[in-house]
C-alpha cells in the first residue's frame, strides 16, 4: 500500500517534466527526499535482537496461558474452602442462636406461669378480705395494678370494694378498668 502511494507521488512529481518531452530533469533535492521516502517506507530486514524479543513475548505468554487454567482452579478452590468455613462459622451462630431463643422462651414462659400463679393468689386474697380493707390497701396501690386486681374480682365484689374507695380515685379505676376490657375486645376481634 505504501510503495503505490511513494509511486503515484513519484509520478506527480515527474509528470511535469515527462510531459514536457523530456527526461525527468535532475534535482538533487528532490532525489535526496524520494531516497529518504523509499528508505523509511522499505521493509526492515529483522535482526538478532527482534528474534530475541519475541522469542520472550512467546515464551511469557505460552507460560501464562500454560498456568492460567491451574490458577484458576487453585483460586477457585481456595474460594470453596473459604465459603465451606463460613458456612460453618453461620451455621454455628444460627445453632447457638437457637439455643438461647429457646432458653429464652422458657424463661419468658416460667415467668408467664409464676405471675398468672400469683396474680390468682393475689385476687384470692383480695376477694377475701372486707371491702374497707381491700379499698384502703387498693387506693395505696398503683392504678394499672389495682385496676388489674378489680377487673378479676367478680363484678359483686369489685362493686363493693370500689364503693369503699374515695369518689376520684374510684371513678379512675373504673376508667382503667373500662380501657382494659376494651383493650381485649380489640385483641379478641
Amino acid at each position: 500500500m505504501t510503495r503505490i502511494l511513494v509511486t503515484a507521488f513519484l509520478l506527480a512529481l515527474a509528470g511535469p517534466a515527462l510531459a514536457a518531452g523530456g527526461a525527468p530533469a535532475s534535482d538533487p533535492a528532490k532525489d535526496a527526499a524520494m531516497r529518504a521516502i523509499a528508505a523509511r517506507d522499505a521493509p526492515k530486514e529483522p535482526t538478532a535482537q527482534d528474534f530475541k524479543e519475541a522469542s520472550k513475548e512467546s515464551a511469557k505468554t505460552g507460560y501464562c496461558a500454560t498456568i492460567a487454567d491451574a490458577a484458576a482452579d487453585a483460586r477457585f478452590a481456595w474460594q470453596k474452602e473459604q465459603l465451606a468455613a463460613l458456612e460453618k462459622q453461620v451455621e454455628e451462630r444460627i445453632r447457638r442462636l437457637e439455643e438461647k431463643r429457646a432458653e429464652y422462651e422458657a424463661v419468658v414462659q416460667r415467668r408467664k406461669e409464676f405471675l398468672a400463679k400469683a396474680d390468682e393468689s393475689v385476687v384470692a386474697v383480695y376477694a377475701k378480705m372486707r371491702a374497707d380493707a381491700a379499698a384502703l390497701q387498693l387506693t395505696n396501690m398503683p392504678e394499672d395494678n389495682a385496676a388489674a386486681i378489680l377487673v378479676k374480682l367478680n363484678a359483686r365484689t369489685a362493686s363493693a370494694v370500689l364503693a369503699e374507695m374515695e369518689a376520684s380515685r374510684a371513678a379512675a379505676l373504673a376508667r382503667r378498668m373500662a380501657e382494659a376490657g376494651r383493650r381485649k375486645d380489640n385483641e379478641r376481634s
